[in-house]
């Protein structure tokens, strides 16, 4: 099997798109992307499109868009975890040589307010009031503090982190710093989650090319690797978005699970990342993965923001795009919005965000009914 590399991104910026037909959304990405790659889009042999709460043959219309070429362009869908499937669709064609050259977007546009429940609830949650998100996501913030020892104001830095790189970030849709303060002093969601640690669902697009090894030096002036892409469906009932992180049992989380086969594939360890753009619906979410995916040991994701290690400049910067609390979350793009940024940060093109020295990166998202995945980035050559 070769090598897949990414030799060209493009991405909206992510927000309120009111007038713009999604179709356009996900053409802007993906011009951007093949200018990016310095391709036509008659190179392209094979294109998968990512979408969750768009009509069906999402893809196919935007292909009306595009101009019409005759290849495969399905949807696919996975929660929040459908830019993860779609991408693993491009790379496993192109490293099984089914095609030289695959395109690999998603696009969303939702509006404000909580996300429509019925596609993603059964009709007994929707009658039962258990429907919304940050109700799951503050029971696991409510756990681990009791657990832990995790405060409210390790939270709010989070967000305050989240919103600082935003402000870095032109393409982000929150786009003004806050204090710990003003978090907290937000209303109430959900006990402990306030309205500043939720991230907005938003409308926008983000497109990946995904080309061989063989051919990579033709497009683009510096390729990526994709070392590995994983996606998975946890082996355990889940009720919603969020997950317990260990079971009765003792066997590990689905994020644990997801990337140890990411990084056994890209034969690293979490110790080896330059930075990593992570699922952070919540700003607590963010914490919990740092341990999750091994970044540190259980119960210490609070001292890690505390002690800045995330920050940009720190150990390990962890969402130097703003993640979701500053960009939003169009659902269909979000992963493909973490691998935007982590191609340009490891270009060493990321401006203001940069991270000094990145040469290799992880991206991981988790959607609803257990959706979860992880990639890899590493630089080409």
């Amino acid at each position: 099997m070769g090598k897949a590399m990414i030799v060209g991104v493009g991405m909206t910026r992510f927000g309120r798109h009111p007038d713009t037909h999604f179709t356009r959304l996900a053409a802007e990405a993906i011009e951007e992307a093949l200018a990016d790659a310095g391709m036509d889009f008659r190179d392209v042999q094979q294109a998968f499109c990512s979408r969750v709460y768009l009509p069906s043959s999402t893809g196919a219309r935007v292909m009306e868009v595009m101009g019409r070429t005759g290849i495969s362009c399905p949807d696919v869908e996975g929660a929040c975890g459908a830019a993860v499937a779609g991408l693993r669709q491009a790379v496993m064609m192109v490293e099984a040589g089914q095609v030289d050259i695959a395109l690999a977007f998603g696009v969303e546009k939702i509006g404000k307010g909580f996300m429509p429940p019925h596609i993603l609830y059964e009709d007994w949650q929707c009658q039962m009031g258990m429907t919304q998100n940050p109700q799951y996501w503050a029971l696991n913030a409510a756990r681990h503090m009791h657990d832990y020892g995790t405060t409210a104001e390790q939270i709010a830095k989070v967000a305050v982190k989240a919103k600082r790189n935003g402000v870095k970030n032109p393409k982000a849709f929150f786009q003004r710093e806050m204090t710990v303060q003003e978090v907290l002093a937000s209303p109430l969601v959900t006990d402990p989650l306030r309205l500043y640690m939720l991230c907005s669902p938003v409308d926008g697009a983000a497109a990946v090319i995904v080309v061989s090894d063989k051919i990579a030096h033709r497009y683009g002036s510096r390729p990526v690797e994709v070392a590995a892409c994983v996606h998975t469906v946890s082996r355990y009932p889940l009720l919603n978005a969020s997950s317990f992180c260990s079971t009765p049992s003792g066997h590990p989380s689905v994020y644990a699970s997801t990337s140890a086969s990411a990084y056994e594939a890209a034969s690293i360890g979490p110790e080896d990342f330059d930075l990593a753009e992570v699922q952070d619906n919540d700003a607590f979410s963010e914490l919990e993965y740092y341990e999750e995916l091994g970044f540190c040991a259980k119960g210490d994701g609070g001292r890690l923001i505390d002690d800045g290690a995330t920050d940009i400049g720190g150990r390990l910067p962890v969402n130097t795009s703003g993640g979701l609390q500053a960009k939003g979350e169009p659902l269909g793009a979000s992963h493909f919005g973490q691998i935007y940024e982590i191609v340009h940060q490891i270009r060493g093109q990321a401006d203001q965000r940069q991270v000094d020295g990145a040469r290799v990166g992880m991206a991981q998202v988790f959607g609803a009914w257990g959706h979860c995945g992880v990639s890899v980035l590493k630089q080409g050559w």
